[in-house]
């Protein structure tokens, strides 16, 4: 396989998400007597899949046409102007900004499609084929997009999540065609990698603001650094995947990684909300432990679906790592719904479940 490398301007591409991510993070903040109420879960959500499906959208493309020209690198400025109108129109309160958010989705989807068909001009064989499959496909849930603006209310949302649906689909069912021009593996690992670095530096931050300035205050620097622990152990056993584990030169569509990644992306979320609520404890505590196993769990699942098919044969785990990971949850989650315990206690136990998470699938 090709070895294709990461530009800056890739990198530099990514840093835009950093504020939508963000956006999208802080809004499982919102705390209403003791929980977070199930329409703010979903507001996380359909924020979050709009902006993973932009970043998804332009990364394919990189990693299957991309490259260092001068016209590449023109769409990709005018892509990042559209992330930024986007971004800044993310808000719990999403009426009030629905157009601009619009223009900048519209934007950076129809920009993608347009490079599809650009590039579709120049290639030949299977890769003209899925470059022309891509470039027109993609229109039709863009457009249906459009047509939300038309409506009001619920109808307006429908339409336009309808419209995200079929263009996340289109990949899904044009995977016969996509086999055939297969992605560059290495790459999109590399680059799945980059977004979820954003994501666990979101974890950072919420460990950031535990150790906020308190005289005297021990328990929020243990804390801390249980916390910090846990980040760093949950991005050992990730990196180590992806840098010693994974056979990159499999061929495939690589669904399993962008689609499987949208949950881990979402959960690391979800944990860096759960660190700041824990340490705030401001959530009742039977919701804390739901919330934050729940985020670990989908975590752990997820993590291990993405990566069981590109590791190497003798590297893939078995039942027995499945029982013993999800065991040693369950336990830890039992335990302390019949005893409560202090949320720095529920810290130190996940860490302990990523530190042999870490040395299980590492080594």
């Amino acid at each position: 396989m090709e070895v294709k490398k990461i530009t800056w301007l890739e990198l530099f591409y990514d840093l835009i998400f950093v504020a939508a991510v963000s956006t999208a993070t802080n809004v499982l903040l919102h705390v209403e007597k003791g929980e977070i109420r199930p329409e703010y879960f979903l507001k996380f959500v359909l924020i979050f899949i709009p902006i993973w499906w932009s970043w998804v959208g332009q990364t394919l493309f990189i990693n299957r046409f991309g490259q260092d020209f001068l016209h590449q690198r023109i769409f990709t400025i005018f892509q990042m102007l559209f992330v930024l109108i986007m971004t800044s129109s993310l808000s719990v309160n999403f009426d009030q900004y629905y157009l601009p958010f619009l223009i900048g989705y519209i934007g950076l989807r129809a920009l993608t499609a347009v490079q599809y068909l650009v590039v579709h001009r120049f290639e030949e064989g299977n890769r003209k084929d899925v470059a022309h499959y891509l470039g027109t496909r993609f229109w039709i849930g863009i457009i249906i997009s459009c047509f939300s603006i038309l409506f009001d209310s619920w109808i307006r949302y429908s339409i336009l999540y309808i419209g995200i649906l079929i263009d996340i689909l289109v990949p899904f069912w044009g995977r016969k065609y996509l086999v055939k021009a297969p992605t560059n593996t290495s790459h999109l690992l590399e680059r799945f990698a980059s977004l979820t670095l954003i994501l666990f530096g979101e974890s950072v931050v919420s460990t950031l603001y535990v150790l906020q300035p308190q005289k005297g205050d021990w328990d929020s620097i243990l804390f801390s650094i249980i916390s910090f622990i846990l980040i760093v152990s949950m991005w050992w056993q990730y990196f180590e995947n992806v840098e010693k584990k994974v056979d990159k030169s499999i061929e495939t569509s690589g669904q399993t990684i962008i689609y499987g990644h949208l949950f881990v992306l979402m959960s690391l979320s979800m944990i860096a909300a759960s660190i700041k609520l824990l340490f705030l404890n401001e959530v009742r505590y039977s919701f804390d432990l739901y919330f934050i196993f729940g985020s670990v769990c989908l975590y752990f699942m997820t993590t291990t679906i993405v990566f069981h098919q590109y590791r190497f044969k003798q590297d893939r785990l078995t039942l027995y790592h499945l029982t013993l990971f999800i065991g040693i949850l369950a336990t830890f989650f039992i335990i302390n719904l019949i005893v409560e315990v202090p949320n720095v206690v529920i810290m130190g136990e996940l860490t302990l479940f990523f530190i042999i998470y870490a040395k299980l699938t590492t080594t």
